[in-house]
């Protein structure tokens, strides 16, 4: 998807459309990328580009969707906190039922630090065909945060990102490792487009599975791939390729060389 910085209205138009026809499509779960609605490079803007996740415009919106399609939705957002006002970089969840929660992006990449607090939990909901956890973007690149989303009991994981094309072969590498290494499914919805010179978006949204193996890619401007998932292959490759068995989490938590 190629949002436009800024134009909220537009960007969400753009959207329903293609969840429309994901839905049509016959997807239960749709991944949208990183700030969808508002565009990436609007920091200037952030604040009144915010919203509360409670009756919010966008989260509003997505409940709608939800509800219409009868699936579930996923997409980041700027938030802006009801308690304080501070701003985060957050994955809504809705679905058929309406709202389900959000998780608030831990890493932040460069001058997002600039702009948003980090989050500091790991949710995972069950969707009754999956248990998700969700990712940003950068997050791709820290298998600490898909390692512990996947000890918690996520089989499926979903990274709404605006991954930039400099480092794409980051995002092709990265959204395969933390499928491989954890022995789940991977959905990435990645930006596509530019912004600006130094925001050229690397696009491949993509659905990768249990071994590593990319199942559908797209590179369109504003393209949508639906494909099949099988969540029994999860546990056999959990079996087949045993690294959560063998993985000493108590050594890791302490550090190398801890006891």
């Amino acid at each position: 998807m190629n949002s436009l910085p800024y134009d909220k209205a537009g960007n969400l138009a753009l959207a329903e459309g293609l969840v429309r026809q994901a839905a049509e499509a016959g997807a239960k779960l749709v991944v949208l990328p990183e700030l969808f609605n508002t565009g990436y490079q609007v920091a200037d803007q952030d604040y009144a580009l915010s919203e509360p996740v409670a009756g919010g415009e966008t989260v509003r919106w997505m409940e709608e969707l939800s509800a219409r399609h009868q699936l579930y939705l996923v997409a980041a957002i700027i938030e802006r906190s009801a308690c304080d006002g501070v701003l985060y970089d957050t994955c809504v969840l809705t679905g058929p039922e309406g709202y389900v929660g959000k998780y608030r992006k831990v890493c932040l990449w460069g001058a997002e630090s600039l702009r948003f607090r980090s989050g500091h939990e790991y949710p995972v909901f069950d969707l009754g065909f999956a248990r998700l956890g969700m990712q940003i973007c950068y997050e791709v690149g820290f298998p600490e945060g898909a390692r512990i989303l996947t000890l918690n009991g996520a089989n499926l994981l979903a990274y709404s990102a605006a991954f930039g094309r400099r480092r794409s072969y980051v995002w092709e590498l990265a959204s395969r490792a933390r499928a491989l290494e954890n022995g789940l499914y991977v959905v990435a919805a990645n930006r596509s487009g530019a912004e600006d010179e130094e925001s050229v978006f690397a696009a491949k949204s993509r659905i990768v599975d249990p071994t590593g193996a990319v199942l559908e890619e797209t590179e369109a401007e504003n393209g949508i791939i639906v494909t099949e998932i099988d969540l029994d292959r999860v546990p056999v490759q959990r079996m087949t390729v045993p690294y959560l068995r063998d993985y000493k989490q108590q050594l890791f938590a302490n550090g190398i060389g801890g006891v």
